[in-house]
């Protein structure tokens, strides 16, 4: 019979995990909501959890359906601006962050590259999280990284 470890050695060593996970879904202002919603869920839920459970990926789930909650929370709120523009602002290609590059991708894109490549789910419990088959994951990561690949040059450069 294995023993689960304490509820703060999991924080310590998933907290950062499940931190890349709620920036790649959420972005980087989120973030730490949908982070300490996790872990107040995950926190209730741990005294019944096996000991045997593979812990990251129940974090990353409960992390998964979090971020959702707070960019539902989100899309119903307006969001107040100093001033509104006359016209929608136009970025290049070139001069888009990371970040914004990502946010870019479509929801399943994104979301799959957050849980595959941030939060090491292989893609059968990535499949599962988001729905079809491990097979659609690894298309839907590949296509990812490929329109990353045109949108940020910098990634080719990083990997080098």
């Amino acid at each position: 019979m294995s023993v689960k470890e304490p509820f703060d050695r999991v924080v310590s060593v998933h907290g950062a995990t499940v931190l890349r996970v709620c920036r790649a879904v959420v972005g980087p202002v989120d973030a730490d909501d949908a982070w300490s919603e996790t872990f107040l869920a995950a926190l209730r839920a741990y005294p019944d959890l096996p000991a045997d459970a593979n812990v990251e990926a129940w974090l990353v789930t409960i992390a998964h359906r979090k971020a959702i909650d707070v960019v539902r929370r989100a899309s119903r709120h307006a969001l107040p601006v100093a001033e509104v523009p006359d016209r929608p602002v136009e970025v290049a290609g070139r001069d888009l962050d990371l970040w914004s590059a990502v946010a870019a991708l479509p929801t399943k894109q994104r979301t799959v590259l957050a849980y595959h490549h941030l939060g090491g789910l292989p893609y059968d419990d990535v499949a599962a999280l988001v729905g079809g088959t491990a097979a659609a994951a690894r298309r839907a990561a590949a296509d990812g990284v490929a329109t990353l690949r045109r949108t940020y040059p910098a990634i080719d450069q990083e990997e080098r």
